[in-house]
């Protein structure tokens, strides 16, 4: 059953409606201040600020030939679509945030904890930044309007805390369908989201050192083969999704086409949408937000859009909402 949703929340996840010409001075000047909510006083996050160049560097291993397997590398190809697209995109973005679609909740959570295996905060905390993001897209409270600058828009934002998100006593007001669920709430509580990340990093070892261990027969072959599925499968793979989900929204929001005219300044691009696998539609997307098909035409490839329908056709993704202008067509 869809979660129960009061008016504040339903508010949010619709978005504001659609009246061209707001904006235009700060959309076409790129001239927009920061968050009022990050600058009085400004404080680094330290979590982030440290967390991200931190696994960043762990990533660039993959460039020492020990930690190279060509096993790892398909695991990092393929963790892109596992983590990525089921746990961020479908997930995260167009199930949880949107109400796009309902799944069963064994599902759903298998998802989110995909999703949670990027390191991109807590589904709660996830998607209150990206409602409000919604309801505000380029204008100041917008958490990470690329409009300030670029680099605030793709990462810089992370770095400074912002009051609506120091912790669940703030966000939880935009996220109360979410947090009525105990399975939410708990990955609230001393860090659990984290620690799962970290079992998850121990996962991916462990099975390269029982993989490798017994074929070889050497201990230390098997160590360089776990981590070799360390980095690649998760530090890798980690950074890549990172990129592509912070690109949706830097890149969709200054370069690109638009289908339709909305009061911010969201794109769609040829590049963001092939490579996040349908995100990169992103004007399609803040013009029909609830709508869990983001390419709209048959050109515009949406891979998680691909993978929804499939869930629909064997029964597991139900009242999946179409866009409003297929139905027009």
């Amino acid at each position: 059953m869809p979660a129960v949703i009061d008016e504040e929340t339903q508010a949010l996840i619709d978005g504001p409606i659609a009246e061209p010409v707001l904006k235009r001075h700060a959309i076409e000047t790129h001239a927009l201040p920061r968050p009022e909510t990050t600058v009085a006083p400004v404080a680094v996050r330290w979590k982030y600020a440290i967390g991200i160049p931190l696994i960043h560097l762990l990533a660039c291993l993959a460039f020492v030939p020990y930690f190279f397997s060509w096993t790892g590398v398909v695991c990092a190809v393929l963790g892109f679509y596992v983590f990525g697209t089921l746990g961020i995109n479908l997930c995260y973005h167009r199930l949880l945030t949107h109400q796009g679609l309902t799944l069963p909740k064994w599902l759903e959570h298998t998802f989110a904890v995909l999703g949670v295996c990027c390191l991109q905060d807590t589904p709660a905390c996830w998607i209150a930044m990206h409602r409000i993001h919604h309801k505000h897209s380029d204008e100041q409270p917008d958490p990470h309007s690329p409009l300030v600058n670029f680099f605030w828009g793709h990462f810089g934002w992370l770095m400074v805390h912002n009051r609506e998100f120091l912790n669940v006593n703030y966000y939880q007001r935009f996220t109360r369908d979410i947090l009525r669920d105990p399975f939410y709430m708990t990955l609230e509580r001393r860090g659990v989201w984290l620690r799962i990340y970290l079992a998850s990093m121990l996962v991916f070892f462990l099975a390269g050192l029982a993989i490798g261990w017994p074929l070889t027969g050497s201990y230390w072959t098997g160590v360089q083969f776990g981590l070799s599925l360390l980095v690649w499968g998760v530090f890798v793979r980690t950074v890549l999704v990172w990129h592509i989900t912070w690109s949706v929204n830097s890149i969709t929001h200054i370069w690109g086409y638009r289908n339709y005219e909305t009061t911010d300044s969201s794109r769609n691009n040829w590049l963001v949408g092939l490579w996040s696998n349908g995100e990169g539609w992103h004007n399609n997307h803040h013009a029909d937000q609830r709508a869990a098909a983001h390419g709209h035409t048959w050109w515009e490839f949406d891979v998680t859009w691909i993978t929804i329908r499939a869930l629909e056709k064997l029964g597991l993704a139900t009242d999946v909402v179409r866009p409003r202008a297929w139905k027009k067509t």
